[in-house]
């Protein structure tokens, strides 16, 4: 399974159930990833997303404890028990877990492959991702050129669980 997320320096994702940054070009590379794969996500992130509706050309599984809570044009599942069992009707590498910060440290166990944007910056945050750095298990395979919007360099790094 692979996850997809944009993190600051320390590892922050979000702040008040927003993003810390919009980049064009890591929403890009987002739906480049994610477009014809199954999404794995909560409701509160759902609830960012724009009308608070699925994304287009994805399969969307939501995890929500709610067992009245029903989304349409998506999945929703109510235990990680609930979520492995769905899981198994697709391809592992067709998996992108994508938010928030308590569905990424559920599934970061079942994760291989991590896309992450790592901005040069440190923002005021309230939500963050397990600093893959500090995990002896995982490892860079992949780092891009610096890449710049307006006045914020980033990069998008390729993390792998070692074999």
């Amino acid at each position: 399974m692979n996850l997809i997320v944009a993190v600051d320096e320390n590892w922050a994702i979000g702040n008040k159930n927003e993003l810390l940054i919009r980049i064009p070009a890591d929403h890009k590379n987002f739906r480049q990833e994610t477009t014809g794969k199954v999404v794995v996500l909560g409701r509160k992130t759902l609830e960012t997303f724009p009308q608070g509706l699925p994304l287009k050309n994805r399969t969307n599984i939501i995890l929500s404890s709610n067992p009245d809570y029903k989304v349409k044009d998506a999945t929703v599942v109510h235990s990680m028990e609930e979520l492995l069992e769905e899981l198994k009707k697709y391809p592992d590498d067709s998996i992108y877990i994508i938010g928030g910060e308590s569905i990424y440290r559920q599934m970061l166990p079942y994760c291989n492959v991590a896309h992450v944007t790592r901005i040069d910056r440190t923002y005021e945050a309230d939500a963050y991702f397990p600093n893959l750095d500090n995990m002896p298990e995982w490892e860079i395979t992949a780092d891009s050129d610096e890449q710049v919007y307006f006045d914020t360099t980033y990069h998008f790094v390729k993390y792998e669980r070692k074999q």
